[in-house]
């Protein structure tokens, strides 16, 4: 549990990623500091590329991060 807060870069990503695989705009990434923003972005980047290859549900569960196999 530690980890995850120590690397908020991390946890930005997948915040941002979530965010795109539900189809959410770009625009309300919640964050203010340059680098957690990109990695919001980037984030949210393959989240819509996977939401729109279909990639959502049980389909998808094998690319969402933070789920190790």
């Amino acid at each position: 549990m530690r980890r995850q807060k120590r690397d908020t870069s991390d946890r930005a990503y997948k915040r941002g990623y979530h965010a795109g695989l539900s189809g959410k705009s770009k625009s309300q990434c919640p964050t203010e500091t340059p680098v957690a923003k990109q990695q919001w972005l980037s984030g949210w980047r393959d989240g819509r590329i996977d939401n729109w290859d279909g990639m959502i549900g049980v389909s998808g569960i094998h690319k969402i991060p933070g789920i190790s196999t």
